[in-house]
């Protein structure tokens, strides 16, 4: 019998649910189900009948709207109104598995143009590649558990899962939903095990797939030691750089550069953190960019009118007061905010110019701070923006095409939005990051391909 944890809300503690953990040998007997799942041909799931069952699971989300965001926010913190957006999201994210297996497509190899190769026709069609593994992060718990799990289901392959010990509810009631959608035992699992029980997971030779999300030291580790033939995605953190040039649309770039930077607290791989400004209006920006975060209302993700919650624990808001207060000491100008509230909730924070060797402006903050950094040429905000080994989104705010096509160019990112911020994302774009910060790529689409492997068919025959 497997012991149970508690599940607490980020916020105030509170218990909000209770969850099986599972131990190493429960881990082992996931992954041992899914591969005998796999293998068990006799009972595969046609294409015809993954439909059934994926439609109905967005029927009974769609009907359950209400729950499952209160679900996902009491557990990972963010606001209720979020919430209820990623709830939308990840139904959203099922119809676009739905549509993309009608695209999933193979194509012809020309044959017959060379002497070798006559009386030969050749296709390539694509076939699932086998068990996924998926390790999940806590800051999207139910969007994230629909972007592993539902592709690999799409496509043919049984999945286990292991969301993050935070919030592994979302995780758990999809694979739930999943079974009263009729899929069969077997095919999506949920583990919640300790770091132990997720490294046998990604690097069991019953595993063809890992798709992981979160911290980089632990994605790469675990890349180091996944079974031959594993093939892997990971998805980590950026320090996310947008350039801001002197005609910018200010008044209506101040609300997308607030949303970036402070939605879900901070807390997403692409948040917007390191602005560079250039200085003719520099003051401009940052009074304004300042203005914005001290009106948002912190506190309790439950609320309707929290607009920035609290962050997933309290060593958390530890180490972002930490940061700060080592971005004060070096140089940095606190323009609002700069102080914990409580044990779990930080202020939406503006800093200007800190030094580039304070420890915000080399790493990831996840949390809800925004810094800002004057310039005088472009080229020297783009060499600042690529000093880091991370390679994420980034933005570019200009009036002039130019300007924007020169961004996208120098700036080093897997995707420069000009005159959005860097938290902009859609379900059915490729998502994903280069360098440090991840491999492979994310989005409905792209993951069903990941998790797919080409085949081609020869054949050879007189009349051909």
């Amino acid at each position: 019998m497997s012991k149970t944890i508690e599940v607490t809300s980020p916020f105030d503690g509170r218990v909000v649910g209770n969850v099986p953990f599972n131990s190493e040998e429960e881990v082992q007997a996931a992954i041992d189900l899914a591969s005998a799942t796999f293998l068990d041909h006799k009972n595969a799931l046609p294409k015809y009948k993954r439909i059934e069952i994926l439609e109905k699971v967005a029927e009974i989300m769609s009907s359950q709207i209400e729950e499952l965001t209160i679900l996902c926010a009491s557990e990972g913190g963010k606001p209720y109104v979020d919430s209820k957006v990623e709830i939308n999201r990840a139904i959203n994210g099922i119809k676009l598995s739905i549509e993309a297996l009608g695209a999933l497509e193979g194509k012809e190899v020309a044959m017959g143009h060379t002497a070798s190769s006559a009386n030969r026709m050749a296709y390539t069609f694509r076939e699932p590649i086998g068990v996924v593994a998926a390790i999940s992060a806590f800051n999207h718990p139910f969007n994230l558990a629909v972007h592993q799990v539902i592709p690999a289901i799409a496509v043919g392959c049984p999945v286990v899962i292991k969301p993050a010990t935070q919030t592994p509810m979302s995780a758990i009631r999809l694979v739930e939903i999943l079974e009263e959608a009729g899929l069969p035992k077997g095919w999506a699992q949920a583990v919640v095990c300790d770091r132990h029980g997720g490294e046998l997971l990604a690097t069991s030779p019953k595993v063809d797939f890992l798709t992981f999300i979160g911290s980089g030291a632990v994605g790469w580790y675990l890349k180091s030691k996944v079974a031959n033939g594993t093939r892997v995605a990971l998805e980590h953190g950026g320090v996310a750089p947008v350039i801001v040039e002197p005609d910018a649309d200010i008044d209506a770039m101040i609300p997308d550069l607030g949303k970036g930077g402070f939605y879900h607290a901070g807390q997403v791989c692409v948040s917007v953190q390191r602005v560079y400004v250039h200085e003719s209006i520099c003051d401009e920006v940052s009074s304004k960019l300042s203005d914005y975060a001290s009106k948002l209302v912190v506190g309790d993700q439950l609320d309707p009118k929290t607009e920035v919650g609290p962050l997933i624990n309290h060593n958390e808001v530890n180490r972002v007061e930490e940061w700060v207060n080592d971005a004060v000491a070096k140089g940095g100008k606190i323009l609002t905010g700069g102080k914990r509230i409580s044990d779990s909730c930080f202020e939406a924070t503006v800093i200007l110019n800190p030094s580039d060797d304070a420890i915000i402006s080399q790493k990831e903050i996840f949390g809800p701070v925004v810094v800002i950094y004057s310039y005088s040429d472009i080229e020297e905000a783009f060499d600042r923006a690529n000093s880091l080994d991370v390679s994420f989104q980034a933005a570019v705010f200009t009036k002039n095409i130019d300007t924007a096509l020169k961004a996208v160019k120098r700036i080093n990112g897997t995707a420069i939005m000009v005159n959005d911020h860097t938290a902009f994302r859609v379900d059915w774009m490729p998502f994903g990051g280069a360098k440090a910060s991840g491999l492979g790529l994310g989005g409905i689409h792209y993951s069903m391909e990941e998790m797919t492997n080409q085949k081609m068919m020869v054949i050879k025959s007189p009349v051909l």
